[in-house]
């Protein structure tokens, strides 16, 4: 084969991968091609980056690997999280120095995975743990899914507090962080390359954009994390802000660490990209306080019909029937305890012209001295199959919605870490509803375990997880949306050209 046929290859599947995300999960336009459907080919590299889970020395951290049995994947293959670059709040190297050092942490890996399908755990203690980085490739890669969780006993953040790790990219939208005095707020960012990366962090509240104490940004180095404390970055006192992470050169994995000294704290994880309709799904039945926080990098206003999907169908908060989001501000809205002890998620969509937004939610659960906190960002549909790991040893509740139309979908629980056989159930989520499901559990389960959620029809579906662990009468919780894993990619149909050779 020929240098020229190699090329024409490797472009070929290079576009495949750039149209890919677009393919999974974007409606069918009406007059559509006649083409064949593209094919869907399990992954074949996958990365992801987890942040430093605490800065508290009574902090306990566990982390669950699992990839997903997908069909067509490659026989052989890897997965292995490493150890990033140490780094302290400042900033500055909290490792020793020395290459022998580095050379030592590189060659033993914190979590090594064994086979597709059996989720293997790991954990650790204290203060000083670093974040992780990691790569799976082969049978491995498809739908690859990393869970970080922490238990804090007390202190600023105490709780439970969870995070799915995540995909390195360029742009990621936090709406919901804090720089009140009760608050304190991390952007977690963690670069996994061989180069160093630039990244600016912009802030937005309610007056429109912040000026920032570090205008020329951030620079990460190779394979090394740096956790920014947002009130260093502004002196400026903001309830709600929206935190946008901007990388001028290479990529970085981001999520931001938002603690508060009276109502626990939790991750919040990037929001789903600018767009004119949003879901933020699975709020917790006996949430007792819901705060919406929304904005639009745009030029325009934005307009939107606020709506819960309960379980009996689409209903409108009384007194919170629309939201007007203004250019460049950060617009919060007290929904108060919106669900009123049954399942809910919030549906968003224009009033009347479409403009791009970004939203979360702040989800407080308990009363008094005894709240906890977690957030629920927008999120991306479910598409093929979504993955979560870390389903035991605390309750776990899995919110499915269908805004548009009825679907059926199908969920998964797998091998136990240490033992038991998978279990799938079929669940049917009607059209404008949100229904909460108990997780379905391993036949003899031994360990944690995972859930995969696969819709059986094309109408969209939201997903999140919900993991609860009351201790002393605080209602420790946290939530993780599901997103496609990304197991599968869309690789459309191509014919061989010769043509392109004469040209």
């Amino acid at each position: 084969m020929n240098r020229t046929t190699l090329s024409l290859i490797a472009g070929t599947t290079a576009l495949a991968a750039v149209t890919a995300f677009a393919a999974l999960d974007s409606p069918s336009a009406s007059g559509a091609s006649t083409a064949k459907a593209a094919a869907e080919l399990p992954v074949e590299r996958a990365s992801l980056v987890c942040p430093a889970p605490s800065l508290s020395d009574i902090a306990d951290t566990s982390y669950t690997s699992f990839t997903p049995v997908t069909k067509g994947a490659a026989s052989g293959g890897k997965a292995e999280l490493q150890a990033a670059t140490e780094q302290s709040a400042d900033g500055t190297s909290g490792t020793k120095t020395g290459k022998d050092t580095s050379k030592k942490k590189a060659e033993k890996p914190v979590l090594t995975p064994k086979e597709p399908g059996t989720p293997v755990t790991g954990d650790t203690s204290g203060a000083d743990a670093p974040a992780l980085i990691g790569t799976a490739d082969g049978k491995f890669a498809p739908g690859w899914t990393v869970q970080e969780t922490t238990e804090v006993a007390a202190g600023t953040g105490r709780g439970l507090q969870g995070v799915n790790c995540t995909a390195p990219d360029t742009e990621f939208w936090f709406p919901g962080a804090s720089t009140t005095t009760d608050r304190t707020d991390y952007v977690h960012l963690t670069n996994p390359d061989d180069s160093a990366a630039v990244v600016d962090i912009e802030l937005y509240g309610k007056g429109g954009a912040i000026k920032s104490t570090v205008p020329d940004g951030f620079t990460i180095p190779p394979h090394s994390s740096k956790p920014i404390l947002l009130s260093t970055l502004t002196d400026e006192q903001q309830t709600d802000l929206t935190v946008h992470v901007n990388v001028r050169s290479g990529r970085v994995g981001a999520a931001v660490q938002a603690l508060d000294d009276k109502v626990g704290g939790d991750w919040l994880a990037a929001a789903a990209d600018p767009a004119g309709s949003l879901v933020l799904p699975g709020i917790p039945k006996d949430a007792t306080d819901v705060r919406l926080i929304a904005f639009t990098p745009g030029d325009a206003d934005a307009d939107l019909k606020v709506r819960l999907a309960s379980p009996d169908g689409l209903i409108t908060p009384a007194g919170n029937e629309t939201l007007h989001v203004k250019s460049g501000m950060t617009t919060a809205a007290d929904l108060g305890a919106v669900t009123r002890g049954e399942a809910g998620s919030l549906v968003l969509t224009p009033t009347d012209q479409s403009v791009p937004v970004v939203a979360a939610l702040r989800v407080i659960r308990g009363k008094g001295a005894k709240q906890e906190t977690a957030f629920i960002p927008a999120t991306a549909p479910v598409g093929t199959r979504a993955t979560s790991a870390d389903n035991s040893g605390r309750s776990s509740t899995l919110s499915l919605t269908a805004p548009t139309a009825t679907v059926t979908v199908k969920v998964t629980a797998s091998a136990g870490s240490e033992g038991g056989s998978p279990v799938t159930k079929t669940y049917t989520v009607k059209s404008g509803t949100t229904q909460d499901i108990s997780a379905p559990v391993p036949s003899g389960l031994k360990g944690t375990y995972a859930l995969t959620v696969e819709p059986t029809s094309d109408a969209p579906l939201y997903a999140a997880r919900t993991l609860s662990a009351t201790e002393s009468g605080i209602p420790g919780f946290t939530i993780q949306t599901l997103p496609s894993d990304r197991g599968l990619v869309a690789v459309p149909e191509a014919d061989e050209d010769l043509s392109v050779l004469q040209k």
